[in-house]
């Protein structure tokens, strides 16, 4: 990831492109694209949020859906303690937004210092299952919950609420939400990928124990990296949650983490914009194809991730820094 001076033109027409269509999007009227579009930033956010560290310490984590899932539970508790006019702890819930991204952060951040401090003393395959182990111990649990309707979710009837100068409600409004916690989270990560914390944690990735020998304490700043990386996938949990009126066990399956390792391929491991290109080519292959796919074949639509498969293998092949690599040179 070269610094903003170094970048070359593909780069600054690239990003100007993406802001200018980002911004201009919900003026074109259609609140189905707008609504769309939400859904591609809330995935980009945790996408990127986990490239954080896969790309930056390449530490594969298939666990991430549970940080993800907590942010949107964070919401779905709050939505129906103050449906009941209960209390929790004693305490009126409040559907407060910002208190929920506060409350999400800090759950999602914890439970990533708990299991993180179990994990990162792993690498490779163990670190895998590891995640994957504690995401769907974290399911499970969920699942069990009856008060909150199991396995069938939370239904949602109103977003949060963002007080009397923020109508979260209005579609362009949240859209705007997300875009801008989207890009202030990869303006603060741009900084970070150059910092001195960033340069260890690319070193650990590269050789651990010549980075411990040059006295830095590489697993304290690979929990540091997970805890940040877990507590901003949990604040899209409760962006996801808003822009899907519902909350679910759904959310923390295993598959949801396999979706935002595949996005964060596709567009390129370690780029920190490439994640926001994978998410939004994922998100549209998954609204569109299935119905171009029915009309060369009917009920054809539902096998559309086949093809989803050997684009995978192209991009492992022949893209190493994924499609942004393609788009700005450096590709292979």
């Amino acid at each position: 990831m070269p610094r903003f001076s170094e970048m070359g033109w593909r780069w600054h027409l690239l990003l100007a492109f993406a802001l200018l269509l980002a911004f201009a999007l919900p003026w074109l009227g259609d609140d189905y694209l707008t609504k769309l579009a939400t859904r591609i930033l809330v995935f980009a956010l945790a996408a990127a949020a986990l490239d954080l560290v896969l790309g930056l310490g390449g530490l594969v984590s298939f666990g991430h859906a549970a940080f993800l899932g907590l942010g949107a539970y964070v919401v779905g508790v709050m939505f129906v303690h103050d449906f009941e006019g209960t209390t929790i702890l004693g305490l009126a819930p409040t559907q407060n937004v910002f208190l929920q991204f506060l409350l999400a952060a800090v759950l999602a951040g914890g439970f990533a210092l708990v299991t993180g401090a179990v994990c990162l003393r792993t690498r490779g395959v163990a670190f895998i299952m590891i995640t994957l182990a504690f995401a769907q111990m974290l399911f499970y649990f969920f699942v069990s919950l009856r008060r909150y309707n199991g396995e069938d979710g939370i239904a949602l009837w109103n977003r949060s609420s963002g007080g009397g100068w923020l109508d979260l409600e209005d579609l362009a409004v949240f859209y705007y939400f997300a875009l801008a916690f989207l890009v202030l989270f990869l303006a603060f990560a741009f900084r970070l990928y150059h910092s001195r914390f960033g340069r260890v944690i690319r070193g650990s990735k590269d050789n651990d124990r010549r980075m411990q020998a040059l006295g830095f304490p590489t697993y304290r700043y690979r929990l540091t990296a997970y805890v940040l990386s877990a507590a901003v996938t949990g604040v899209a949990g409760v962006l996801l949650a808003n822009a899907t009126y519902f909350v679910g066990p759904a959310y923390l399956s295993w598959h949801v983490s396999g979706q935002l390792i595949v996005m964060v391929v596709l567009g390129g491991i370690g780029t920190l914009f490439g994640p926001v290109l994978g998410a939004a080519l994922f998100i549209l292959m998954e609204e569109f194809l299935p119905d171009l796919l029915d009309l060369v074949a009917t009920g054809s639509g539902e096998y559309w991730q086949l093809l989803l498969g050997p684009l995978l293998v192209v991009v492992a092949l022949f893209a190493r820094r994924g499609l942004l690599g393609v788009l700005v040179g450096g590709g292979r």
